[in-house]
């Protein structure tokens, strides 16, 4: 087949590479417009565009997808599909119509469960033991195109959102050219969706990463696994922002003291109580200093039992 792909982020990076090996002809990479990022303010390209151009394939960055010189483009290049993986924006109808084997996406949830730009992260809030990768054929709704193919895929107790999304881009790069191989051999055919059992996994906002110690310690680990590395889970120590890169919950541990109190110290972490049971800290970040292990975090800050980290405090009422 002849393909245009279209995505932007990591995650869509193994399953360029899988089609780019594989017997298919990739006739253009779409990705969002480089952008300047980091505090130099540096323009920088995404992952997606760094593979096409080391791969030679011609990429093209529309400010938007909509555009109707843009369409015009697709319509000439006039691929046998397309393929979306993490691209950044809805593509409109008139793309969806023009390829002769429709749109596919590559969806990192077993659809119809957590239809969303999240999937991983709520995979994760929720302490799931498995989630999955689906290829689906594009309507002009929210991940609600007929499904194609699916595979489930375990997540381990040390995940985070980084190491889970790798493992389903993985696992759905094979998976997509088993799709792109059946739709041509006329062997998979889409399957509508059951809207009944649909649920949504919205984008992350930095402030529902913030811990709160009321909650209880297993709930507190998998938030902080669902915001690791992106956004960024954090807590608050004396008006500061302490972002945690690293924890486990010890969810029977006896309730001595208040959410968010320090409870001990030692090799492992810093153990602080939550709303039932205790979580321990492992590798922190303090505001405008690099990662280190949280007992150096707590030697070098003078932490210890009775110190408290606020999930909301004072200062940072609105």
């Amino acid at each position: 087949m002849r393909i245009v792909f279209m995505g932007t982020s990591e995650f869509a990076v193994p399953i360029l590479k899988a089609i780019l090996q594989s017997r298919h002809d990739v006739v253009g990479v779409v990705t969002q417009p480089d952008k300047p990022a980091g505090r130099g303010r540096r323009v920088r390209v995404s992952p997606v565009k760094h593979v096409a151009e080391e791969a030679g394939v011609s990429v093209y960055q529309p400010e938007k997808v909509r555009d109707r010189e843009f369409i015009r483009l697709i319509e000439e290049i006039a691929p046998d599909a397309i393929v979306v993986a993490a691209y950044g924006q809805i593509i409109p109808p008139e793309i969806l119509e023009i390829p002769k084997f429709g749109c596919i996406n590559v969806h990192a949830s077993l659809l119809p469960k957590y239809r969303g730009a999240a999937p991983v992260h709520y995979a994760l809030f929720n302490g799931e033991s498995r989630t999955g990768v689906t290829t689906m054929m594009m309507d002009p709704g929210l991940d609600t195109g007929p499904i194609l193919l699916q595979r489930e895929v375990d997540i381990h107790p040390e995940d985070n959102e980084s190491s889970l999304e790798q493992r389903i881009a993985e696992v759905g790069a094979q998976l997509l050219l088993e799709t792109l191989d059946g739709l041509e051999a006329g062997s998979v055919v889409p399957v509508p969706q059951d809207n009944s059992k649909a649920t949504y996994a919205p984008t992350v906002k930095r402030e529902e990463c913030m811990v709160n110690w009321e909650e209880n310690a297993d709930k507190i680990v998998n938030r902080i696994r669902g915001c690791t590395p992106r956004p960024g889970a954090f807590a608050l120590w004396r008006g500061s922002f302490l972002k945690i890169w690293q924890a486990f919950a010890l969810p029977e541990e006896a309730n001595v003291k208040s959410p968010g109190e320090v409870l001990r110290v030692d090799k492992r972490g810093i153990f602080v109580q939550s709303g039932k049971g205790a979580v321990c800290l492992v590798e922190v970040q303090p505001e405008n200093r690099t990662r280190m292990h949280a007992a150096d975090f707590a030697r070098g800050y003078g932490i210890g039992p009775g110190s408290r980290l606020n999930w909301l405090d004072s200062s940072h009422r609105k």
